[in-house]
């Protein structure tokens, strides 16, 4: 990899990247990144699987890309400005800067480690995050989605690369060479960015901002928004759009402890178009009694429809009001969150999407695990252009592209209940497993006390399923012999070290789940599509996939999909998508079980 580039182009650019001249870096010690990217804005990058990997930031296709202040390059390079000291996303409305005065970047981190600050016109740091290092399973990926996770803030570098078993030196020394900043400052700049969220959205003071955004003390808070915004925190507006916040005193940084709990409602931003039907009906269809509701009004109809709820059948979200707000269990550090989200207020502005997220937390510290959970279930860090580049050009999934443009690939609240939920759903219809999925959680969690942040019931313990003997996990949850033991097995496995977070290793993840006694290929392949947020995880087995590509085996379906990387999971989400419609459309308004499209459970 190589540092920031800075040149002065040639008078009259080629027309493509293919004839571009390699740029040949200034030794000038400024840490720098570098990201593949083609020559067509908005298209996808070289789909190799290893996006952000060995290739060098073209000056004159990024140049060509803030010439045209296209926003599907926003996040995919930065522009910093030598002469002013600031940097911008490619689409920033101010005067296009002289070639001599460009440098190119991957990463805000990048930016700001090379001495520029975030520009007050375009806010690049508003820009939502990229899915480039969900599609790599190396050391430098694995670091960068913990980090965005909140590890250097929870554990702290030290226990970042005692986690990824390397040592800090290396682990510095790689992030540099491949993103062009050290754990610290991914971690700052993390910090900064969603401290300006809070400034702008919320009406918290400023030292619950800091106490909520990661940072330890006010002053760090003070020194590194200055490091990234050029301005201290109370001099940055505030509510620009003039709309006002509500947010409860209780479980503030002075008082913890409080009976009342802390509410924000924010707008998490996206990449338009977001399929918003698309996501909710899922949602719904996926909703667990006890962790989730459906049709809620505010906080009250979530109450009542939570706890001990009857399992909740997906027509009761479809019929009179189709973008009824739902809500969700939010498992954090402090204990359970809920999320509530306001579908029908979801609008889309100069290429993003804003979807309305009222978060209820135990305590304030707990507000960027919550806002990275449900980043993370809604995938909201996708890039719909980019993956429409790569999958655009099979015949046979364009025309689900423009059917459902900005379908989403929905990630895992919390990876070990969904692993646990998997072996629940296998052989058996959604509605099956929705019903198992709300006796596990009933049976192997605690009931939310009265006055807690969220009405509803934490993730169910592995530890506790773990210590169950199966003839009990039979009888309390109504399962066959084998499913009990598959279920007691994963539980044991996840009890002990497996680890399906965003920093797992996920070769590993995917051998040790395989080699237990009813996990098969297709279990393992959606775990690591939902669990380990592998966009390019595919169900090979899977009978609808075979059924939409005319493969015959396994291996076919395999060579068939090879030019859908690393994208293969989005793929599979359209075809699922597209066979559900179908057969709803065929059997109109009669009630259909949900089809078994797994291969059967190794015994």
């Amino acid at each position: 990899m190589r540092p920031a580039q800075t040149r002065t182009p040639p008078a009259s650019p080629p027309s493509g990247a293919a004839g571009a001249t390699q740029v040949t870096p200034e030794h000038d010690g400024d840490p720098g990144a570098s990201l593949p990217l083609d020559s067509t804005p908005g298209a996808s990058l070289p789909l190799d699987g290893t996006p952000g990997a060995s290739f060098p930031l073209d000056f004159d296709v990024c140049y060509r890309a803030i010439a045209g202040r296209d926003p599907r390059w926003d996040g995919r390079v930065f522009l910093g400005v030598s002469s002013t000291r600031i940097y911008c996303r490619p689409s920033c409305p101010a005067r296009k800067p002289k070639p001599q005065n460009c440098r190119f970047f991957a990463s805000a981190a990048a930016c700001v480690a090379a001495g520029f600050r975030a520009c007050k016109r375009c806010r690049p740091d508003a820009i939502p995050g990229t899915r480039d290092w969900d599609a790599r399973g190396d050391l430098a990926a694995r670091a960068v989605r913990r980090i965005r996770d909140g590890a250097v803030d929870s554990v702290g570098v030290t226990g970042l690369a005692r986690e990824l078993a390397v040592s800090e030196r290396h682990l510095r020394r790689v992030l540099i060479a491949e993103v062009g900043a050290s754990p610290l400052q991914l971690a700052r700049t993390r910090r900064a960015h969603a401290a300006r969220t809070l400034i702008d959205q919320t009406d918290l003071p400023l030292a619950d901002i800091a106490f909520a955004a990661g940072f330890g003390s006010l002053r760090q808070f003070g020194d590194t928004m200055r490091e990234e915004f050029g301005d201290a925190p109370s001099r940055l507006p505030r509510n620009g759009r003039g709309a006002r916040t509500s947010v409860s005193p209780g479980g503030s940084a002075a008082d913890p402890a409080s009976d009342e709990r802390p509410r924000l409602a924010l707008q998490l931003r996206g990449r338009a178009p977001y399929d918003v039907a698309g996501m909710r009906a899922f949602l719904v269809a996926h909703a667990i009694p006890g962790r989730d509701a459906v049709e809620c009004r505010g906080r009250e109809a979530a109450r009542a429809r939570s706890r001990d709820a009857a399992p909740i059948r997906s027509r009761d979200a479809v019929g009179a009001d189709p973008l009824a707000p739902t809500a969700h269990a939010i498992d954090v550090p402090g204990g359970t969150a809920t999320a509530e989200i306001g579908w029908e207020a979801v609008r889309e502005e100069r290429g993003t999407v804003a979807i309305p997220v009222a978060l209820t937390l135990p305590i304030l510290a707990d507000t960027m695990p919550a806002i990275a959970t449900v980043r993370r279930l809604l995938d909201l860090d996708a890039d719909p252009a980019q993956i429409g580049g790569a999958l655009g050009p099979d015949p046979r999934l364009a025309p689900l592209l423009s059917r459902r443009p900005g379908l989403r690939l929905p990630g895992a609240r919390n990876p070990q209940e969904f692993a646990l939920g998997t072996v629940l759903g296998q052989q058996v219809s959604l509605a099956a497993a929705r019903t198992l999925q709300g006796r596990l959680a009933e049976a192997f969690s605690v009931a939310p006390p009265p006055g807690s942040a969220s009405e509803f019931r934490p993730a169910p313990d592995a530890a506790g399923i773990a210590d169950t003997d199966p003839a009990e996990l039979r009888e309390r949850l109504g399962l066959t012999r084998a499913r009990a033991e598959t279920l007691r097995d994963v539980a044991r496995a996840l009890a002990t070290g497996l680890d399906l977070g965003p920093g797992a290793d996920r070769g590993h993840a995917r051998a040790e789940l395989a080699a237990l006694r009813g996990i098969g290929p297709w279990s393992v392949e959606l775990i690591a599509m939902r669990a380990l947020g592998d966009p390019d995880a595919f169900p090979a087995g899977d009978l609808i996939l075979r059924r939409a590509l005319g493969a015959r085996t396994d291996r076919e379906t395999r060579s068939l999909a090879e030019a859908w990387r690393p994208f293969r999971g989005y793929a599979t989400q359209h075809l699922w998508a597209d066979f559900l419609a179908a057969q709803a459309a065929a059997t109109a308004s009669r009630s259909v079980p949900h089809p078994t499209h797994a291969p059967g459970a190794r015994p």
